[in-house]
């Protein structure tokens, strides 16, 4: 072979070699370009809906960091290296926050369960709360001394929409009447106050909340059986989110390392007996 032909071979092959590194390059660019971005460079910008309520948050103002998630929130910001004045908060209704696209906070916090439906359009991080459901109602009520899932299908029941609560009515109480279905937990909590609904299905912590700080003679009928498998609460981020592993891992340590007990036992602290309903 002629020293012209090796030449000319080992150009052709140093071409393809750079070729293929361009490509590999340009699609990795692409896969990174594609992930959704920080919202606002060096500031964590956290979303909640409008209003929230304890035990979650405290007077409707997430930036306090008093409130379960309003301090879960604070304490995964720390674990992230942000400052407490570096992070910002928006404010997403609760129904909204489920859909394709990058959207403009970095995570949400506002007691999502992690289903695979959910995770089909958005990211969550790992669990940092263990769900139960719950039924609450108003002394008088024609389910007030309810004590099995048998004796609420006769009830007229409500929950907020798109939530699990909801889905405990429809696939664990199965009534012989419509759900009705609420934009927010407050109007459903009015709803039953005005005897529109025998019943209101929420988390285990809002019951106790709404029983004991905002209904007149409130009552909590009893609590569902935990899910196989369980269910949790998570953090949403968007699809593809820059953060997603991070989070996860923030979550992760927080409940290794007790943090998310201690909150717990500070804000979530049961106050009366919610026997199981089966």
């Amino acid at each position: 072979m002629s020293i012209q032909k090796s030449i000319s071979k080992k150009k052709i092959a140093a071409a393809a070699l750079a070729a293929l590194i361009a490509i590999t390059l340009t699609s990795c660019g692409s896969e990174k370009a594609a992930a959704c971005p920080q919202v606002k460079e060096g500031v964590l910008t956290i979303a909640t809906d409008e209003p929230v309520y304890g035990p979650w948050f405290d007077n409707n103002d997430p930036t306090t960091g008093k409130g379960y998630e309003a301090a879960v929130a604070y304490a995964v910001a720390d674990e992230l290296g942000y400052a407490k004045d570096k992070v910002e908060w928006v404010r997403v209704p609760f129904n909204n926050v489920v859909a394709p696209g990058c959207r403009n906070f970095d995570f949400d916090i506002n007691e999502f369960s992690i289903t695979p439906e959910r995770a089909k359009v958005i990211d969550f991080s790992t669990g940092y709360y263990d769900v139960t459901q719950a039924v609450i109602t108003v002394k008088g009520s024609k389910i007030e001394n309810a004590n099995s899932i048998a004796d609420l299908q006769g009830a007229k029941l409500g929950a907020q929409v798109g939530t699990t609560s909801y889905a405990t009515i429809t696939d664990v109480i199965k009534p012989t009447q419509e759900a009705a279905v609420f934009d927010t937990n407050d109007v459903a909590k009015q709803a039953l106050a005005n005897g529109q609904i025998d019943g209101l299905v929420v988390d285990l912590p809002t019951a106790f909340y709404i029983t004991a700080v905002d209904l007149e003679n409130g009552k909590i009928v009893g609590q569902f059986p935990a899910k196989a498998g369980g269910e949790q609460f998570g953090l949403v981020l968007s699809k593809g989110s820059w953060l997603t592993a991070d989070i996860s891992k923030a979550v992760d340590r927080l409940r290794e390392n007790g943090t998310l007990a201690k909150i717990e036992d500070q804000w979530l602290a049961a106050g009366v007996d919610a026997p199981v309903l089966k």
